[in-house]
């Protein structure tokens, strides 16, 4: 995440701001210019173009601050989710606005690696309404369904215990889903070799997914896990060997450019030749700095993962596929709300 100032007085601000608490500007955030804007007091920016941008109106149902172009309208970030909780669901509608200020952030950090979003969409579901049943979080076929009883940090922290998880947040529901949708997008229009890379690297996707599931859940990680993969979860199938990797691409890239944004790098992550490079040399020492910081707060390690080779291996080859833009699309279905 770079650094934005307001535009009238020069503060400081965070990416989800809507207001500057400095001087009371309004703001919105500009997807094409990568930047936060001041808006005017009806919520209305004129770019260098000369186009007319409105802020998004879902700012009060979830926080929304971007820019849409038709005033009353849904900027380009709502209209990827496809279905929300109903305006009777209060309870829903309580918990959206975390689900979908990981989802803005999401896009940002995959629009500055150049990678297509136009055909991923989003279904945000509550648990706590759909009658008894669990919603399952996962993605299907540029559909990625989010679980958004997740927002509530005692039950996220208690799933995250049972299932002897290392780490367990929003955004990162969500970087991994969005890996299984890049490996889609691979497999079904990457380049030949690219596909006999990956499953060198990630093994036999057409493995059976279900009883590879099964397997997991009766009988663990296998011994030794720790050598190649980067989470237990990732042993599970090649599928989610990919998606923890492609997630934790993002954790570092996203982690390393905000440090560095902020001064706190000496070193621009871009000025490394590969990623495996930038892991070595800045993400491992760097890690462990941030795990200390955390340990003198009292807190958990902030990056509690090792990274052998192997798994640099295929953290380097997602980065080349973002790098490379190996990457196709897909149409974006429509939004509907349940």
């Amino acid at each position: 995440m770079k650094v934005f100032r307001c535009g009238v007085c020069g503060n400081q601000l965070y990416f989800e701001n809507s207001v500057c608490i400095s001087c009371g500007s309004r703001l919105g955030f500009s997807r094409e210019q990568r930047e936060i804007v001041v808006v005017d007091e009806t919520g209305r920016y004129v770019d260098h173009d000369g186009l007319v941008w409105h802020v998004c109106r879902n700012l009060n149902l979830s926080g929304c601050t971007w820019l849409a172009r038709i005033e009353g309208g849904q900027c380009s970030a709502c209209d990827m989710t496809r279905t929300r909780p109903a305006d009777s669901d209060a309870e829903g509608l309580r918990q959206l606005p975390t689900a979908e200020a990981a989802k803005r952030r999401l896009v940002v950090e995959l629009d500055a690696r150049g990678i297509d979003v136009s055909g991923l969409v989003f279904d945000l579901l509550s648990s706590s309404r759909q009658a008894g049943e669990d919603v399952v979080i996962g993605h299907a076929d540029g559909v990625i369904t989010i679980d958004l009883a997740e927002s509530d940090d005692a039950r996220r922290e208690r799933i995250r215990v049972e299932l002897g998880e290392a780490y367990r947040t929003m955004l990162g529901h969500l970087r991994h889903e969005t890996g299984h949708y890049v490996q889609m997008l691979l497999l079904q229009g990457g380049d030949q070799a690219a596909v006999d890379r990956c499953r060198q690297l990630f093994g036999d996707d057409t493995l059976d997914y279900q009883a590879e599931i099964d397997r997991h859940y009766a009988q663990g990680a296998p011994d030794g896990w720790e050598a190649s993969y980067i989470t237990t979860y990732a042993t599970m199938h090649p599928f989610e060997d990919f998606a923890e990797t492609f997630a934790h691409y993002l954790h570092i890239a996203d982690t390393c450019e905000t440090a560095a944004a902020y001064g706190l790098l000496s070193v621009e992550p871009a000025a490394f030749a590969g990623f495996g490079d930038l892991v070595r040399g800045v993400w491992v020492p760097f890690s462990i700095g941030l795990n200390q910081i955390n340990r003198s707060m009292g807190k958990d390690d902030l990056y509690p993962f090792l990274i052998p080779d192997p798994v640099l291996e295929k953290l380097e080859f997602v980065a080349g596929l973002a790098a490379g833009g190996a990457l196709g699309n897909a149409p974006v279905a429509a939004p509907t709300v349940t």
